[in-house]
């Protein structure tokens, strides 16, 4: 059987970083996050376990086509948006791979939502809230208080916004 070519990986150490790792791709390749601490032994065995991860929740949520990134952006927003069809109705949603500091980017104006590949490996639950975001922008092209209000009705929603900013910080202090 044929093993699956992974893109090429790049370790990012941090000394803040005391027990967790983390994975996502980013322009073509994985980024695995680890603490400065772990060996290189360690440092291996994460690699593989997080690129099998990877591959496995890939595989399991079809996250690879934008068809299947339009297809969950409508069931989404059907079960988290009913009164709003126009949130169920996109023109488009898709994986772009030219945003580095933001996680998507919605233009309500013609209905297109375009969604970073860094999150693609990034656990479901934060992918359905960057959606979630996204689309509500379809309806408040703000952040204003109707805006947080309709993100708010999901159940993940902080959570989801506390991953996302320790990865945002972990990236900002390794940049420095």
């Amino acid at each position: 059987m044929a093993r699956k070519v992974h893109p090429p990986v790049e370790v990012r150490r941090s000394p803040r970083r005391r027990a967790t790792v983390a994975a996502y791709e980013e322009r073509g390749r994985v980024v695995v996050m680890i603490p400065d601490a772990f060996s290189e032994t360690e440092e291996r065995e994460w690699i593989d376990h997080m690129l099998a991860r990877l591959q496995k929740r890939e595989a399991r949520d079809g996250r690879a086509s934008d068809t299947a990134l339009r297809d969950r952006a409508v069931r989404l927003a059907s079960r988290y948006y009913p009164e709003h069809p126009e949130c169920a109705a996109p023109r488009s949603v898709r994986w772009v791979d030219n945003q580095q500091r933001r996680w998507g980017s919605c233009t309500p104006s013609d209905g297109t939502i375009r969604i970073s590949r860094r999150i693609m490996m990034m656990p479901s639950w934060v992918i359905d809230y960057v959606l979630l975001h996204e689309l509500a922008h379809l309806v408040h092209a703000d952040h204003s208080r109707p805006f947080w209000d309709m993100v708010g009705r999901y159940s993940k929603a902080e959570r989801a916004r506390g991953y996302l900013e320790g990865i945002a910080d972990a990236e900002a202090s390794e940049r420095q």
